[in-house]
């Protein structure tokens, strides 16, 4: 590397540590909080503190990029009246080369550990099947959502197994849902409380998820469902427990003369009507 070459890559690098020492604070304490999907729920924190940590992680490869170019634009531009012509041929440079692949892989390295723990140790916020690798502690509240063409229903299986078309759950209450569809393949998506889990026939795909405030939250359906997908979303609610008392007392007497119709509660059914009646 000639004096001119070296000169040029030490002011990349001096000017890449700088940038660096001034965003990442604010990638801390200022972008990072907000990262979505929020704090509403557990999980959302854990996902709003893993991106955060993803976001920092990456920030000096941004900014490097960021000065390598802004600096190519300023210093190697044709001046007014210069001629155009073609620079010196690129040789390339060992150790340049092997620095940058051995701190990029560094850098995977410990996104790929920290994301297998932090998965195995607080979940992810997504489905994990009917045996789940994380159980969190204490009794949670079974909720089952059934999806179908073209919405939600939400059955409450240690509440006479009613099942409305409305999801109300508990604050500071650890919800246990269970995730099925009766036709095609959906993906329930509560985008605020940081839950995504895909509803497959015949399978029972668990998520937890505990709330710590109360709010309104929007749930959608993502997964290409059939025609009327755009139309399969919902609000859901997170209240008071007095108040989710009165509400789920209210939705089973609403409910009572069509209760005797219902199939039986089960993890999943079968998408032929007279099967789940039977």
């Amino acid at each position: 590397m000639s004096f001119r070459q070296w000169s040029h890559a030490r002011r990349v690098g001096v000017l890449t540590a700088v940038v660096t020492i001034v965003v990442l604070p604010l990638v801390i304490w200022v972008l990072g909080p907000n990262m979505p999907p929020g704090k509403a729920t557990s999980v959302g924190k854990q996902q709003v503190f893993d991106n955060t940590v993803l976001l920092v992680v990456l920030t000096p490869f941004t900014v490097f990029i960021l000065v390598y170019l802004a600096y190519a634009l300023v210093a190697f531009r044709a001046r007014p009246g210069e001629e155009l012509r073609d620079g010196p041929p690129i040789r390339g440079h060992m150790p340049s080369q092997i620095a940058w692949l051995a701190i990029t892989a560094v850098a995977v390295v410990f996104l790929a550990i920290f994301g297998t723990a932090e998965l195995l140790t607080n979940g992810s916020g997504g489905g994990q099947g009917p045996n789940p690798l994380v159980d969190p502690p204490g009794k949670a509240l079974p909720v089952q959502v059934i999806a179908q063409e073209c919405q939600f229903m939400y059955r409450y299986p240690t509440y006479g197994g009613v099942e409305t078309g409305q999801l109300e759950l508990p604050v500071d209450r650890e919800i246990e849902l269970h995730v099925t569809s009766i036709d095609v393949i959906h993906s329930f998506w509560a985008y605020e409380l940081g839950v995504k889990a895909d509803a497959n026939p015949g399978v029972d795909n668990v998520v937890y998820v505990k709330a710590s405030k109360t709010r309104t939250f929007q749930i959608r359906c993502a997964e290409l469902c059939g025609l009327w997908h755009g139309y399969m979303f919902d609000t859901g609610k997170i209240v008071m427990q007095a108040r989710f008392a009165s509400w789920i007392a209210q939705q089973r007497q609403a409910f009572a003369p069509v209760s005797k119709y219902m199939p039986v509660y089960s993890k999943t059914y079968s998408p032929d009507p007279q099967a789940r009646a039977g």
